[in-house]
């Protein structure tokens, strides 16, 4: 059994890097996970959050508020863990955290191409939006 909690940068941060690296592969150096978790604490918004088996963190979320609407970003799960419910708990409890804030729509991005990630968002309840996706690096 899994308990999702706050994250705790003193004891998790070695083991959610690895997570990640594991999962993403990150190849631009914006979204190196040292610099993501460093950048996310900072802001110290709550909304960091982990999913612990026993003592190994085997899932994690990150969400985003900045009050017009909410986002999701880094949900991961460890592979092995896949199909018990630990994503979609892990999301349901970002968007309960989110909620509490008053948020009333959450977003998130994925690749078009990830069909198993799409799948999984839409059996949450997720739709695709008639939107265009820009970005700029700073």
């Amino acid at each position: 059994m899994h308990e999702i909690r706050h994250y705790d940068d003193t004891s998790d941060r070695l083991q959610v890097v690895e997570l990640w690296q594991h999962i993403f592969g990150y190849e631009t150096a914006h979204n190196e996970p040292n610099l993501s978790i460093s950048k996310k604490i900072a802001v110290n918004d709550g909304l960091f959050f982990v999913a612990v088996e026993n003592t190994q963190i085997i899932g994690t979320v990150m969400a985003g508020y900045d009050g017009h609407r909410g986002w999701l970003y880094s949900v991961s799960v460890h592979p092995n863990k896949r199909h018990h419910g630990i994503g979609s708990s892990l999301v349901q409890h970002a968007e309960s955290a989110l909620s509490n804030l008053g948020c009333m729509k959450v977003k998130l991005q994925i690749l078009d191409t990830n069909e198993s990630t799409v799948a999984f968002y839409r059996s949450l309840g997720y739709s695709t939006e008639p939107t265009l996706s820009m970005g700029k690096l700073l």
